[in-house]
């Protein structure tokens, strides 16, 4: 009886295997968790440290227009106004996103509903190309191309949002378009037999019900797509001017938060007021990532429901 009882209470090599996999899962997963809080902890430890440490005003670094920490005002303040960075990063992201969604919706309806095998054969390819192109290349064609065109159409020296709104453009539009072809596959196919066996054309089929069932999965291509336009930093800096003023127009030099932080960050002393307002800007870069993967996470949510 007791060898019996001992050998049923014994672990079988398949419950071992099972109990390993488990402890090596939860300590992947507590692993990621205790990585990303050390992110959130160290950068907010740091941007914060403006407010805490150096006493700066939440509203004046929000909405200040002039970026000079080394620099004060007359009040004493130092020049910590991040507004005119913040507007061009948002500018940029916006007009990219803008110009980079016709093109992705375009494409990926071409892909699966126009005509599906070429579409696969030809534009898939391209799409992945697109996307293994590292930032730099793109910095380098905007600042050989899409400057000198800029300045030739519109004068001046070529630099500015819109010259980066362009160079974000060509670099989402992979993002946008593999996700709304994705979108546009999960579509069930008895919609687009429904559709037709009503008496409506392809088009009809396409703009009616195609679109309309996949937009919750297109937006969310767009927000994905708009996060990677707003934390792009090498490519923007090489064609946008990296002038930290408001910007005058869309040709006008202008900066974003990567732009300055990328340059500004190795010519600081680690706790000084200077490196302790770029921290902030990273702060604020940090936050926006966080707020697009909610409204993300909002719209597949809705999308499911």
């Amino acid at each position: 009886m007791d060898l019996i009882r001992e050998s049923l209470l014994k672990k079988s090599k398949a419950t071992k295997k099972d109990q390993f996999g488990r402890v090596i899962t939860f300590s992947a997963l507590l692993l990621i968790v205790v990585v990303v809080v050390s992110i959130f902890w160290f950068v907010a430890s740091k941007g914060l440290a403006t407010f805490f440490t150096n006493k700066v005003n939440l509203w004046d670094f929000l909405t200040g227009t002039k970026w000079a920490p080394g620099q004060k005002n007359a009040q004493g303040q130092p020049l910590t106004g991040a507004l005119p960075m913040i507007t061009g990063s948002f500018l940029v992201t916006l007009i990219s996103a803008l110009v980079a969604t016709p093109f992705a919706i375009g494409t990926a309806v071409f892909m699966t509903e126009i005509s599906p095998k070429r579409g696969a054969r030809i534009l898939g390819p391209v799409t992945e190309l697109l996307v293994g192109i590292p930032s730099v290349v793109y910095g380098f064609i905007g600042l050989s191309v899409i400057v000198p065109v800029m300045r030739h159409i519109f004068g001046g020296s070529g630099f500015g949002i819109l010259a980066g709104a362009m160079v974000l453009f060509v670099m989402i539009l992979p993002t946008v378009t593999s996700m709304t072809v994705d979108t546009l596959k999960s579509v069930p196919r008895h919609y687009r037999e429904s559709a037709l066996a009503l008496g409506a054309t392809r088009w009809q089929m396409i703009y009616k019900v195609i679109l309309r069932s996949a937009t919750p999965g297109i937006l969310t291509a767009v927000v994905f797509g708009m996060a990677r336009a707003f934390g792009e930093a090498l490519a923007v800096q090489m064609v946008i001017g990296n002038a930290p003023l408001m910007p005058k127009g869309l040709t006008s030099p202008s900066s974003t938060l990567t732009s300055i932080l990328t340059q500004g960050i190795g010519n600081t002393v680690m706790g000084s007021l200077e490196n302790n307002a770029l921290w902030s800007l990273a702060l604020i870069l940090l936050l926006m990532s966080l707020i697009f993967n909610i409204i993300i996470r909002a719209i597949a949510k809705k999308g499911a429901m």
